[in-house]
């Protein structure tokens, strides 16, 4: 098991640091029996500094900000990380691995107290994870797990279970059975692997049959409108589609209104958009597996501090699971989806606070 002194001792030498350059000051102030007000400026600046540098620093490579959650998701980390006496410096690597990577660098470079990924690729990462190690950073695996990285530390929620609800509503939905859709996240994404493998057991023993698959590459939700153009070419009569998220879910039914299909097809997709729950509530999608981005960047920047503190994943309260990896088991905090449709939006999604009524119900009528 890795142990991290690195975190605590940078900021113990940072404050050393700084106390040192402020006893300096003193003693030429006491040697000249008085002191300029712009020297006094100056130290009152350097102790100032020397308590910013003491505070922890985390770094945050994001995927991109195209995708509407992730922003929520820096936005609350980022103040609730500040809350608790930390400094985030967010890198946004454009949907680029090798740009992530070089960020990555760049933090290592800049000696971060710890480092947090939304991996744009989950397998190409490795080496760059092994180089933050060497330095003595520990890194840690948000949302997607980094493969085969033996990173400290993961914070997801239960991805297999989203699979898991999409496939139930779907089998809710359409008692009767058919043929059904997936159009999903890129293979890159570790979490579609989990997704996939949840709906799939889901659907085991029922009367929906999967007759069309792909992958959009890089979430790149546009390439559904290809897919779907394709699928529908060759199974017209389809009766439920699952969306890899709801961005994805956006492009499909655009597909589904210009062959006055909306509506009458179930679409199911996941992260609860604010686009999404208005096409729940006019009747264009039938659910979204939420997921309160709100709860688990909170929880995250708190594990996060902790261990950039210095203090092992494992001893955390609330860390009771181990993720796989594909070579290392992983401590991981990992938390339910739910599954929101007209039924229930306006308990979990508008009384939870995570989209107001107006917003939700913008182009339909409230009942």
């Amino acid at each position: 098991m890795r142990k991290y002194k690195r975190g605590k001792n940078s900021r113990i030498k940072k404050l050393l640091a700084g106390t040192l350059v402020l006893c300096m000051g003193m003693v030429l102030w006491a040697g000249c029996g008085s002191q300029s007000e712009e020297k006094q400026t100056s130290q009152e600046e350097t102790a100032s500094s020397g308590k910013e540098e003491d505070k922890i620093q985390i770094g945050l490579t994001v995927d991109s900000f195209v995708i509407e959650r992730w922003i929520r998701d820096r936005d609350v980390f980022v103040a609730t990380a500040r809350e608790l006496g930390a400094e985030v410096n967010v890198q946004d690597a454009g949907a680029d691995v090798q740009e992530q990577i070089s960020q990555i660098e760049y933090f290592i470079s800049k000696q971060m107290d710890v480092i947090v990924v939304i991996a744009r690729d989950c397998g190409v990462l490795s080496d760059v994870i092994q180089k933050a190690h060497n330095a003595g950073i520990p890194v840690i695996s948000y949302d997607r797990m980094i493969n085969n990285a033996d990173t400290d530390f993961y914070i997801s929620f239960d991805n297999r279970k989203v699979g898991e609800i999409m496939a139930q509503a779907l089998v809710d939905a359409l008692p009767q059975g058919g043929d059904i859709f997936m159009i999903q996240g890129p293979l890159s994404d570790n979490n579609v692997h989990m997704l996939k493998e949840g709906f799939d057991d889901t659907l085991e023993d029922t009367n929906l049959n999967v007759v069309y698959e792909a992958n959009c590459d890089g979430w790149t939700a546009e390439l559904a409108v290809g897919y779907m153009e394709e699928a529908l070419e060759k199974y017209p009569h389809v009766k439920g589609i699952m969306c890899g998220n709801d961005d994805i879910a956006s492009q499909v039914v655009q597909v589904l209104a210009e062959n006055q299909l909306a509506g009458n097809v179930m679409v199911v997709g996941q992260d609860g958009d604010l686009a999404a729950c208005q096409r729940i509530v006019e009747g264009t999608q039938y659910m979204t597996a939420f997921k309160s981005i709100e709860d688990l960047a909170k929880e995250a920047a708190k594990y996060v501090v902790e261990i950039g503190s210095g203090k092992e994943a494992s001893e955390l309260e609330g860390v009771t699971e181990k993720v796989n990896d594909g070579t290392y088991d992983i401590p991981a905090r990992v938390l339910e989806p739910t599954a929101v449709t007209r039924e229930n939006i306006d308990e979990v999604i508008i009384d939870g606070g995570f989209h107001r009524r107006d917003e939700v119900y913008l182009n339909a009528e409230y009942n």
